[in-house]
Protein backbone atom coordinates (compact mmCIF):
# COMPACT_ATOMS: atom_id res chain seq x y z
CA UNK A 1 0.00 0.00 0.00
CA UNK A 2 1.35 3.43 -0.91
CA UNK A 3 1.59 6.19 1.69
CA UNK A 4 1.67 10.00 1.62
CA UNK A 5 4.91 11.72 2.56
CA UNK A 6 5.87 15.37 2.91
CA UNK A 7 8.97 16.24 0.88
CA UNK A 8 11.12 19.08 -0.42
CA UNK A 9 11.50 18.84 -4.19
CA UNK A 10 13.39 20.78 -6.84
CA UNK A 11 11.49 21.38 -10.09
CA UNK A 12 14.43 23.04 -11.80
CA UNK A 13 17.46 25.23 -11.20
CA UNK A 14 17.35 28.64 -9.51
CA UNK A 15 13.86 28.32 -8.01
CA UNK A 16 14.69 26.77 -4.63
CA UNK A 17 12.92 23.94 -2.86
CA UNK A 18 9.17 23.36 -2.96
CA UNK A 19 7.34 21.61 -0.13
CA UNK A 20 4.68 19.19 -1.29
CA UNK A 21 2.95 15.90 -0.50
CA UNK A 22 3.99 12.89 -2.58
CA UNK A 23 2.77 9.34 -2.91
CA UNK A 24 5.35 6.73 -2.00
CA UNK A 25 5.18 3.14 -3.20
CA UNK A 26 5.80 0.04 -1.16
CA UNK A 27 9.33 -1.36 -1.28
CA UNK A 28 10.04 -3.98 -3.93
CA UNK A 29 12.62 -6.75 -3.91
CA UNK A 30 15.80 -5.79 -2.01
CA UNK A 31 14.25 -2.44 -1.02
CA UNK A 32 13.27 -0.93 2.32
CA UNK A 33 11.08 1.97 3.36
CA UNK A 34 12.77 4.29 5.85
CA UNK A 35 11.09 6.75 8.19
CA UNK A 36 13.67 9.51 8.40
CA UNK A 37 14.56 11.17 11.68
CA UNK A 38 17.30 13.52 10.46
CA UNK A 39 18.75 14.70 7.17
CA UNK A 40 22.00 16.57 6.65
CA UNK A 41 21.99 19.71 4.50
CA UNK A 42 24.95 19.06 2.22
CA UNK A 43 26.24 21.52 -0.36
CA UNK A 44 25.77 18.87 -3.05
CA UNK A 45 22.00 19.30 -2.77
CA UNK A 46 22.48 23.04 -3.21
CA UNK A 47 24.20 22.25 -6.51
CA UNK A 48 20.85 20.83 -7.68
CA UNK A 49 19.01 24.11 -7.21
CA UNK A 50 21.98 26.09 -8.55
CA UNK A 51 21.92 24.11 -11.80
CA UNK A 52 25.39 22.61 -11.23
CA UNK A 53 24.32 18.99 -10.76
CA UNK A 54 23.24 16.96 -13.82
CA UNK A 55 19.98 15.61 -12.40
CA UNK A 56 16.56 14.66 -13.69
CA UNK A 57 13.89 17.13 -12.60
CA UNK A 58 11.74 17.11 -10.60
CA UNK A 59 13.94 15.66 -7.88
CA UNK A 60 13.40 14.91 -4.19
CA UNK A 61 16.39 16.41 -2.37
CA UNK A 62 18.58 14.99 0.33
CA UNK A 63 21.27 12.32 0.42
CA UNK A 64 22.35 12.36 4.08
CA UNK A 65 19.78 10.65 6.26
CA UNK A 66 19.18 8.49 9.31
CA UNK A 67 16.02 6.82 10.46
CA UNK A 68 14.10 3.64 11.19
CA UNK A 69 13.30 0.82 8.80
CA UNK A 70 9.49 0.97 8.59
CA UNK A 71 8.88 -1.87 6.11
CA UNK A 72 10.87 -4.19 3.87
CA UNK A 73 10.35 -5.77 0.47
CA UNK A 74 11.00 -9.39 -0.50
CA UNK A 75 14.44 -10.97 -0.01
CA UNK A 76 15.85 -8.20 2.20
CA UNK A 77 18.63 -9.60 4.38
CA UNK A 78 20.77 -6.67 5.56
CA UNK A 79 18.18 -5.08 7.86
CA UNK A 80 14.78 -5.76 9.39
CA UNK A 81 11.76 -3.69 10.42
CA UNK A 82 12.61 -1.51 13.41
CA UNK A 83 16.34 -1.28 12.74
CA UNK A 84 18.05 2.08 13.16
CA UNK A 85 19.99 2.88 10.00
CA UNK A 86 22.06 5.52 8.26
CA UNK A 87 21.75 5.83 4.50
CA UNK A 88 24.87 5.72 2.40
CA UNK A 89 24.53 7.94 -0.66
CA UNK A 90 26.63 5.35 -2.47
CA UNK A 91 25.20 1.85 -2.04
CA UNK A 92 27.39 -1.15 -1.31
CA UNK A 93 26.07 -4.41 -2.70
CA UNK A 94 29.23 -6.30 -1.75
CA UNK A 95 29.24 -8.43 -4.89
CA UNK A 96 30.13 -6.22 -7.88
CA UNK A 97 33.70 -5.75 -9.10
CA UNK A 98 34.36 -2.48 -7.19
CA UNK A 99 32.84 -3.82 -3.96
CA UNK A 100 34.67 -7.14 -4.17
CA UNK A 101 38.00 -5.36 -4.66
CA UNK A 102 37.61 -3.03 -1.68
CA UNK A 103 36.11 -0.04 -3.47
CA UNK A 104 32.51 0.06 -2.25
CA UNK A 105 32.49 3.81 -2.93
CA UNK A 106 32.23 2.93 -6.65
CA UNK A 107 29.54 0.22 -6.35
CA UNK A 108 27.71 -0.30 -9.64
CA UNK A 109 24.36 -0.08 -7.81
CA UNK A 110 24.94 3.69 -7.63
CA UNK A 111 24.37 3.98 -11.37
CA UNK A 112 21.32 6.27 -11.22
CA UNK A 113 22.37 8.83 -8.61
CA UNK A 114 21.35 11.76 -10.82
CA UNK A 115 17.92 10.46 -11.75
CA UNK A 116 16.85 8.55 -8.65
CA UNK A 117 15.45 5.85 -10.91
CA UNK A 118 15.69 2.32 -9.59
CA UNK A 119 17.63 -0.24 -11.57
CA UNK A 120 14.39 -1.77 -12.85
CA UNK A 121 13.61 1.54 -14.61
CA UNK A 122 10.86 2.65 -12.20
CA UNK A 123 10.41 5.29 -9.48
CA UNK A 124 8.90 5.16 -5.98
CA UNK A 125 7.95 8.83 -5.49
CA UNK A 126 4.93 10.15 -7.41
CA UNK A 127 3.11 13.48 -7.69
CA UNK A 128 -0.11 12.72 -9.55
CA UNK A 129 0.99 11.18 -12.84
CA UNK A 130 4.54 12.51 -12.45
CA UNK A 131 7.40 10.25 -11.33
CA UNK A 132 10.15 11.65 -9.09
CA UNK A 133 13.49 10.24 -8.13
CA UNK A 134 15.35 10.85 -4.89
CA UNK A 135 18.79 12.43 -5.09
CA UNK A 136 21.39 9.63 -5.09
CA UNK A 137 18.36 7.29 -5.12
CA UNK A 138 17.60 8.36 -1.54
CA UNK A 139 15.60 11.58 -1.14
CA UNK A 140 16.13 12.24 2.56
CA UNK A 141 14.32 15.59 2.34
CA UNK A 142 11.20 13.48 2.67
CA UNK A 143 9.56 12.07 5.79
CA UNK A 144 9.72 8.62 4.21
CA UNK A 145 11.61 7.12 1.27
CA UNK A 146 12.04 3.75 -0.38
CA UNK A 147 15.71 2.92 -0.88
CA UNK A 148 17.84 -0.03 -1.84
CA UNK A 149 18.80 -2.31 1.02
CA UNK A 150 22.37 -1.88 -0.24
CA UNK A 151 22.14 1.81 0.71
CA UNK A 152 21.44 1.31 4.42
CA UNK A 153 23.88 0.56 7.21
CA UNK A 154 22.62 -0.50 10.68
CA UNK A 155 23.73 1.67 13.60
CA UNK A 156 23.69 1.30 17.40
CA UNK A 157 20.86 2.65 19.52
CA UNK A 158 22.97 5.27 21.31
CA UNK A 159 24.00 7.27 18.23
CA UNK A 160 22.04 10.56 17.96
CA UNK A 161 20.01 10.90 14.77
CA UNK A 162 21.64 14.18 13.75
CA UNK A 163 25.12 12.71 14.07
CA UNK A 164 24.12 9.51 12.30
CA UNK A 165 22.81 11.38 9.27
CA UNK A 166 26.19 13.03 8.68
CA UNK A 167 28.17 9.80 8.51
CA UNK A 168 26.27 8.93 5.33
CA UNK A 169 28.24 11.51 3.33
CA UNK A 170 30.00 14.53 4.82
CA UNK A 171 32.01 12.81 7.54
CA UNK A 172 33.52 9.90 5.54
CA UNK A 173 33.92 12.09 2.44
CA UNK A 174 36.06 14.58 4.33
CA UNK A 175 37.83 12.14 6.63
CA UNK A 176 38.63 9.76 3.80
CA UNK A 177 39.88 12.57 1.56
CA UNK A 178 42.71 13.05 4.04
CA UNK A 179 43.25 9.54 5.38
CA UNK A 180 42.60 7.34 2.33
CA UNK A 181 42.89 9.47 -0.81
CA UNK A 182 45.62 11.90 0.19
CA UNK A 183 47.27 9.36 2.46
CA UNK A 184 48.38 11.85 5.09
CA UNK A 185 51.25 10.61 7.24
CA UNK A 186 52.71 11.72 10.58
CA UNK A 187 54.62 14.99 10.31
CA UNK A 188 52.99 16.09 7.05
CA UNK A 189 51.88 19.62 6.21
CA UNK A 190 48.32 19.62 4.90
CA UNK A 191 46.27 22.50 3.50
CA UNK A 192 42.46 22.25 3.38
CA UNK A 193 40.48 24.69 1.21
CA UNK A 194 36.97 25.10 2.62
CA UNK A 195 36.11 24.33 6.25
CA UNK A 196 32.43 23.44 6.03
CA UNK A 197 30.81 20.08 6.73
CA UNK A 198 33.22 18.12 4.54
CA UNK A 199 36.36 20.20 5.06
CA UNK A 200 36.04 20.07 8.85
CA UNK A 201 36.28 16.30 8.62
CA UNK A 202 39.24 16.48 6.27
CA UNK A 203 40.88 18.55 9.02
CA UNK A 204 40.00 15.91 11.61
CA UNK A 205 41.29 13.11 9.41
CA UNK A 206 44.58 14.90 8.72
CA UNK A 207 45.21 15.56 12.41
CA UNK A 208 44.27 12.01 13.43
CA UNK A 209 46.67 10.69 10.78
CA UNK A 210 49.45 12.68 12.45
CA UNK A 211 49.88 15.82 10.34
CA UNK A 212 52.12 18.41 11.97
CA UNK A 213 50.52 21.39 10.26
CA UNK A 214 46.86 21.49 9.21
CA UNK A 215 46.27 24.79 7.45
CA UNK A 216 42.72 25.90 6.59
CA UNK A 217 41.83 28.38 3.86
CA UNK A 218 38.33 29.82 4.14
CA UNK A 219 37.02 33.38 3.61
CA UNK A 220 34.42 32.97 6.39
CA UNK A 221 35.70 33.99 9.83
CA UNK A 222 33.26 31.70 11.67
CA UNK A 223 34.52 28.66 9.79
CA UNK A 224 38.14 29.61 10.37
CA UNK A 225 37.46 29.90 14.09
CA UNK A 226 35.61 26.58 14.18
CA UNK A 227 38.40 24.82 12.29
CA UNK A 228 40.54 24.97 15.43
CA UNK A 229 37.91 22.89 17.23
CA UNK A 230 38.44 20.13 14.67
CA UNK A 231 42.22 20.26 14.81
CA UNK A 232 43.42 22.97 12.43
CA UNK A 233 46.72 24.47 13.53
CA UNK A 234 46.42 27.60 11.38
CA UNK A 235 43.68 29.30 9.35
CA UNK A 236 43.77 32.01 6.69
CA UNK A 237 41.21 33.94 4.67
CA UNK A 238 43.08 33.70 1.37
CA UNK A 239 45.23 31.28 -0.59
CA UNK A 240 48.08 33.83 -0.74
CA UNK A 241 48.23 34.13 3.05
CA UNK A 242 48.25 30.35 3.37
CA UNK A 243 50.91 30.01 0.66
CA UNK A 244 53.20 32.51 2.35
CA UNK A 245 52.81 30.70 5.67
CA UNK A 246 53.44 27.28 4.15
CA UNK A 247 56.61 28.55 2.43
CA UNK A 248 57.87 29.94 5.73
CA UNK A 249 56.95 27.03 8.00
CA UNK A 250 58.29 24.32 5.66
CA UNK A 251 61.47 26.22 4.73
CA UNK A 252 60.30 26.34 1.13
CA UNK A 253 59.45 22.66 0.77
CA UNK A 254 55.72 23.47 0.50
CA UNK A 255 52.77 21.28 1.49
CA UNK A 256 52.68 17.51 1.28
CA UNK A 257 48.96 17.60 0.55
CA UNK A 258 46.34 20.14 -0.47
CA UNK A 259 42.72 19.01 -0.17
CA UNK A 260 39.94 20.94 -1.91
CA UNK A 261 36.62 20.73 -0.06
CA UNK A 262 34.97 24.10 -0.80
CA UNK A 263 31.38 24.75 -1.83
CA UNK A 264 32.56 25.38 -5.41
CA UNK A 265 35.95 24.40 -6.87
CA UNK A 266 37.38 27.00 -9.27
CA UNK A 267 40.30 27.10 -11.70
CA UNK A 268 42.07 29.73 -9.59
CA UNK A 269 41.74 27.50 -6.54
CA UNK A 270 43.20 24.48 -8.32
CA UNK A 271 46.08 26.62 -9.61
CA UNK A 272 46.78 27.92 -6.10
CA UNK A 273 46.63 24.38 -4.71
CA UNK A 274 49.14 23.06 -7.24
CA UNK A 275 51.56 25.92 -6.56
CA UNK A 276 51.26 25.26 -2.82
CA UNK A 277 52.12 21.56 -3.20
CA UNK A 278 55.73 20.46 -2.86
CA UNK A 279 57.77 17.77 -4.57
CA UNK A 280 55.96 14.45 -4.73
CA UNK A 281 52.89 16.04 -3.17
CA UNK A 282 49.24 15.53 -4.02
CA UNK A 283 46.23 17.75 -4.69
CA UNK A 284 43.00 15.97 -3.74
CA UNK A 285 39.80 17.34 -5.30
CA UNK A 286 36.68 16.50 -3.32
CA UNK A 287 34.45 19.53 -3.95
CA UNK A 288 32.38 20.08 -7.08
CA UNK A 289 32.72 22.96 -9.54
CA UNK A 290 30.30 24.78 -11.81
CA UNK A 291 28.88 22.45 -14.43
CA UNK A 292 30.02 24.64 -17.34
CA UNK A 293 33.54 25.38 -16.04
CA UNK A 294 36.70 23.29 -16.35
CA UNK A 295 38.43 23.86 -13.05
CA UNK A 296 41.40 21.53 -13.57
CA UNK A 297 43.50 23.41 -16.10
CA UNK A 298 47.21 23.65 -15.28
CA UNK A 299 50.43 23.58 -17.26
CA UNK A 300 51.83 20.06 -17.48
CA UNK A 301 55.23 21.32 -16.42
CA UNK A 302 53.87 22.19 -12.99
CA UNK A 303 53.08 18.51 -12.50
CA UNK A 304 56.15 17.04 -14.16
CA UNK A 305 58.83 19.18 -12.55
CA UNK A 306 57.77 18.38 -8.99
CA UNK A 307 56.04 15.05 -9.72
CA UNK A 308 52.87 16.51 -8.29
CA UNK A 309 49.63 14.54 -8.47
CA UNK A 310 46.02 15.67 -8.87
CA UNK A 311 43.42 13.12 -7.83
CA UNK A 312 39.66 13.08 -7.48
CA UNK A 313 37.99 11.76 -4.36
CA UNK A 314 34.58 10.05 -4.24
CA UNK A 315 33.19 9.41 -0.75
CA UNK A 316 36.76 9.74 0.49
CA UNK A 317 37.54 6.30 -0.93
CA UNK A 318 35.65 4.92 2.07
CA UNK A 319 33.83 1.59 2.19
CA UNK A 320 30.39 2.32 3.72
CA UNK A 321 29.94 -1.05 5.40
CA UNK A 322 33.33 -0.81 7.09
CA UNK A 323 34.08 2.88 7.50
CA UNK A 324 30.70 4.15 8.74
CA UNK A 325 30.76 1.86 11.83
CA UNK A 326 34.47 2.63 12.32
CA UNK A 327 33.88 6.39 12.29
CA UNK A 328 30.99 6.04 14.73
CA UNK A 329 33.31 3.99 16.94
CA UNK A 330 35.84 6.82 16.92
CA UNK A 331 33.02 9.21 17.82
CA UNK A 332 31.99 7.04 20.77
CA UNK A 333 35.60 6.92 21.93
CA UNK A 334 35.88 10.72 21.83
CA UNK A 335 38.41 10.71 18.98
CA UNK A 336 36.08 12.20 16.35
CA UNK A 337 34.04 15.34 16.92
CA UNK A 338 30.62 14.99 15.32
CA UNK A 339 28.25 16.84 17.67
CA UNK A 340 30.26 20.00 17.00
CA UNK A 341 29.54 19.74 13.27
CA UNK A 342 25.83 20.48 13.78
CA UNK A 343 25.53 24.26 13.97
CA UNK A 344 21.74 24.42 13.76
CA UNK A 345 18.73 22.17 13.21
CA UNK A 346 15.73 23.00 11.01
CA UNK A 347 12.25 21.72 10.34
CA UNK A 348 11.65 20.36 6.84
CA UNK A 349 9.58 23.44 5.96
CA UNK A 350 12.64 25.61 6.69
CA UNK A 351 14.82 24.00 4.00
CA UNK A 352 15.12 27.17 1.92
CA UNK A 353 16.12 29.19 4.98
CA UNK A 354 18.66 26.48 5.79
CA UNK A 355 20.32 26.79 2.40
CA UNK A 356 20.31 30.58 2.66
CA UNK A 357 22.24 30.14 5.91
CA UNK A 358 24.64 27.76 4.17
CA UNK A 359 25.30 30.29 1.41
CA UNK A 360 25.85 32.98 4.05
CA UNK A 361 28.49 30.83 5.78
CA UNK A 362 26.52 30.58 9.03
CA UNK A 363 26.70 26.81 9.44
CA UNK A 364 29.31 24.10 9.51
CA UNK A 365 26.44 21.71 8.90
CA UNK A 366 22.71 22.31 9.18
CA UNK A 367 20.46 19.31 9.83
CA UNK A 368 16.76 18.82 9.18
CA UNK A 369 15.02 17.10 12.07
CA UNK A 370 11.91 15.37 10.77
CA UNK A 371 8.79 15.59 12.90
CA UNK A 372 7.07 12.37 13.94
Amino acid sequence: MSITTRAAIARGPHIGWELTDLQLDEPKQHEVRVKFKASGLCHSDDHITQGDAPVRFPMVGGHEGSGIVESVGPDVRRVKVGDRVVCSYIPACGACRPCSTGHQNMCVKGLNAGSGMFLDGTFRFHLGDEDLGGFCSLGTFSQYAVVSEWAVVPIADDIPWEVASLVGCGVPTGWGSAVHVAGVRPGDTVVVFGAGGVGSNAVQGARYAGAKNVVVVDPVEFKREMSAVFGATHAFASAKEAHDFVVETTWGQLADHVILTPGVVTEDMVQAAVLMTGKGGKVTITGVGKIDEKAVHVHAGLLIGYQRQIRGSLFGDCNPLYDIPKLLGLYRAGDLKLDELVTRTYALDEVNEAYADLEAGKNIRGVIVHED
